[in-house]
C-alpha cells in the first residue's frame, strides 16, 4: 500500500473565506467544491507528509499547516497587501529555513517557509 495523499480538513462554516487566502494569496487552485466542502491545491505532485511536534521551533506555538513557497518575500507581500497581520517573522532559522507565522481567516495557525 502506498499513501496517495495526505489532506488537512478544516472545519467552518464560511467555505467562501478560503478564496480570498488559499487562492488570492497563494495562488492555489479549486479542486473541488461540493457547497458544503472546498478543496483548494496544485496539480503539481507534492510529497505526502504529516508532522507531529511538541513545539513550532525557536520557542513558537505549534502551526496547524505549513505552506513551502518558492519565493517568500513574494509570498510575505502578499499577504500584508491582503491585510493579515504577520504573527512571527520573517526570521531565518537554525535549521536552513526563512519563514513567518499568520493566522488564516479560521484562526489556523500558518508557518509559510522556504529553504535557504
Amino acid at each position: 500500500m502506498k499513501v496517495r495523499r495526505i489532506v488537512a480538513t478544516i472545519s467552518t462554516p464560511d467555505i467562501g473565506a478560503a478564496q480570498r487566502f488559499y487562492h488570492d494569496i497563494f495562488g492555489l487552485e479549486i479542486l473541488m467544491d461540493h457547497g458544503w466542502i472546498a478543496t483548494y491545491g496544485s496539480q503539481e505532485a507534492a510529497p505526502a507528509q504529516i508532522s507531529f511536534a511538541s513545539e513550532g521551533g525557536s520557542g513558537t506555538p505549534v502551526p496547524d499547516l505549513s505552506i513551502e513557497v518558492d519565493d517568500l518575500d513574494d509570498a510575505l507581500e502578499r499577504v500584508r497587501r491582503a491585510g493579515f497581520p504577520v504573527e512571527y517573522g520573517p526570521a531565518e532559522e537554525p535549521w536552513g529555513v526563512r519563514r513567518f507565522y499568520l493566522r488564516d481567516p479560521f484562526g489556523k495557525c500558518v508557518n509559510v517557509l522556504s529553504h535557504i
